[in-house]
């Protein structure tokens, strides 16, 4: 004799095991009322990454008052929810103090006319700000706070004051601001690259030469070796724009007929080109003007 499962056969059986089991139901999702957020910046070679919840004013008093959501000299996680960080792909230099590679808790101390921001290794604390030790602080330092021209009703993160070498981080809530600067090691990187791939390569590309003098031109390095890199690569492959740093050069060095020469040619050369550039027509037409004024001098 069958067994009684045979006998229904397997289809109907595991229909029955199915209907049988619990039914699972997925959790509800809402938006959180300090949504998340990561803002990533490029300061000079460098990546910096703050990722943080943004809570929102809804009528509360926010700095200042005994019954303020952050009172004056209260720990602050600088946001909601879990710590707020802040990441650094290199070494990095925060308001004169030097601060490793790796990603941090950031806390602050609001005070009426003077906040304290803390660096601390512990990114796991959320809510439990006087959890941490603080002998896992690896940076404190002191900011002035400043009033906002207009109240920002969601608590804002951002990055201001770009250079090629530094940035502000900006913090914005209700009615105070306060900001601190990052600073990047530059020019040391860019000068081992121009060390590896200019100055000890027997056979550096049109492009590298290029590169090299126009940072020295930017950065106000030797002109002489700049105006030589840029002639060695504008001999093999002219581009207008190099040969207008070719100008550039030249006329830094007070070598006006030469920068007025090398103006007419990347001139021509902006004219020339597929589509043609403009703008560099008219920078090498305003090159060519203050060349021949110095000239006369």
């Amino acid at each position: 004799m069958k067994n009684f499962a045979t006998h229904l056969g397997a289809p109907v059986v595991l229909a029955a095991m199915l209907l049988a089991a619990p039914v699972a139901q997925a959790q509800i999702i809402t938006p959180q009322p300090s949504p998340k957020s990561t803002v990533m910046q490029r300061v000079g070679l460098s990546d910096v990454t703050i990722t943080y919840s943004r809570p929102g004013v809804k009528g509360r008093t926010i700095f200042g008052a005994d019954n303020s959501v952050v009172p004056n000299g209260k720990r602050w996680r600088t946001g909601a929810n879990a710590t707020t960080s802040i990441k650094f792909s290199d070494e990095v230099t925060i308001e004169g103090h030097k601060i490793p590679a790796g990603e941090y808790g950031m806390y602050t101390v609001p005070q009426a006319t003077e906040w304290t921001l803390v660096l601390n290794k512990s990114l796991k604390q959320g809510a439990d700000v006087d959890g941490f030790k603080d002998d896992q602080d690896v940076l404190r330092f002191t900011l002035k706070p400043y009033k906002l021209p207009a109240k920002v009703e969601t608590f804002t993160i951002n990055f201001a004051d770009l250079t090629p070498a530094t940035a502000s981080v900006v913090m914005e809530w209700e009615n105070t601001g306060v900001k601190f600067r990052i600073l990047s090691d530059v020019d040391s990187k860019v000068m081992a690259q121009i060390d590896e791939k200019v100055v000890k390569n027997p056979n550096p590309t049109a492009n590298d030469l290029a590169g090299a003098a126009v940072y020295y031109n930017d950065n106000n390095k030797d002109p002489k070796q700049a105006l030589a890199w840029m002639e060695k690569a504008n001999a093999t492959q002219p581009k207008y724009w190099n040969v207008n740093t070719e100008a550039k050069i030249r006329l830094k060095m007070k070598d006006y007929k030469g920068a007025i020469a090398a103006a007419e040619k990347s001139k021509k050369l902006a004219m020339e080109a597929l589509p043609p550039n403009g703008d560099y027509v008219k920078m090498d037409d305003e090159l060519i003007a203050e060349a021949k004024k110095g000239g006369k001098k």
